[in-house]
């Protein structure tokens, strides 16, 4: 195993960060996590510090003395633009820029699958590339694909080592016919994390977030060559999802971002609690 990291975490308190943190605490990770609004009962273990994304005096404070960033915070789904804009783009190119003045020299950047959205669903035996141009299917794809072009400029110009992770459908299980290919389950997750931030895992890199499903079509290329075994399939769901089949099943067949490519996706409706990034 890899020597334990001190690693900043944003968006901490959001639910990608909730299935992962006490993967990274169980590996002997030490966890600083950054959120502007802490959960009610902070995961033990952790160091909490209340920050927002774009306060660079905020984030330097909080990121000082770590080895490692894992940036999950920003508005998951399709929003107001500028909203996006400020939360997704500019929180990525703060926290991006707080890890270069503190000489952090890796960072983890939450992408999507919604960045290559409008990509068609490959015929059978087919797999789509980790890095297949962009083809972002919302507002929000937009800000992914920035996110990941932020990555490659911090990786070239500064010599940062990127893993941006387009991350298809983490859930507790698969929904709907569209996530027996794309799934990726909580404790994949916590697989991919930990072979992002692996010393092996340099420069700029971008990967799939998905598991090994039995059904899957997005290349597990760019996962292994990160050392990412994933050990979970949704295939066990199966006939109960497709017993059940959605509205959306046009959408789930031509494009690999399912309905968040038609014309009225899913959009964010503000929490009580803070988000996260990457779906």
């Amino acid at each position: 195993m890899s020597a334990p990291l001190r690693i900043a975490v944003t968006g901490a308190a959001g639910s990608l960060a909730t299935d992962v943190l006490p993967g990274l605490l169980e590996l002997g990770h030490e966890l600083v996590c950054i959120d502007l609004r802490l959960p009610a009962e902070p995961l033990s273990g952790c160091t909490w510090v209340r920050a927002e994304v774009t306060d660079r005096d905020q984030l330097a404070a909080a990121m000082a003395g770590c080895d490692a960033v894992v940036h999950l915070a920003g508005i998951p789904l399709e929003y107001d633009w500028a909203a996006l804009l400020t939360a997704n783009v500019d929180g990525t190119q703060a926290v991006l820029e707080t890890a270069r003045r503190l000489g952090i020299g890796k960072a983890v950047l939450a992408s999507s699958i919604h960045a290559a959205g409008f990509v068609p669903v490959p015929p059978a035996g087919a797999m789509v590339p980790d890095d297949v141009p962009v083809r972002p299917n919302t507002f929000y794809g937009v800000t992914k694909a920035a996110v990941e072009a932020l990555g490659s400029l911090y990786a070239d110009r500064y010599g940062l080592d990127v893993v941006c992770l387009r991350i298809a459908s983490r859930t507790d299980r698969p929904r709907d016919s569209r996530m027996l290919s794309t799934w990726l389950s909580p404790a994949d997750a916590v697989r991919l994390l930990a072979a992002s931030l692996a010393p092996g895992t340099t420069g700029f890199r971008i990967v799939w977030g998905v598991s090994a499903n039995t059904r899957g079509y997005l290349s597990p290329a760019g996962g292994r060559a990160i050392g990412f075994q994933p050990q979970d399939d949704a295939e066990p769901y199966a006939a109960d999802v497709l017993a059940a089949p959605g509205a959306d099943e046009e959408w789930n067949r031509s494009s690999i971002g399912g309905v968040f490519s038609s014309p009225a996706p899913p959009t964010f409706t503000p929490p009580s609690a803070p988000v996260d990034g990457g779906r």
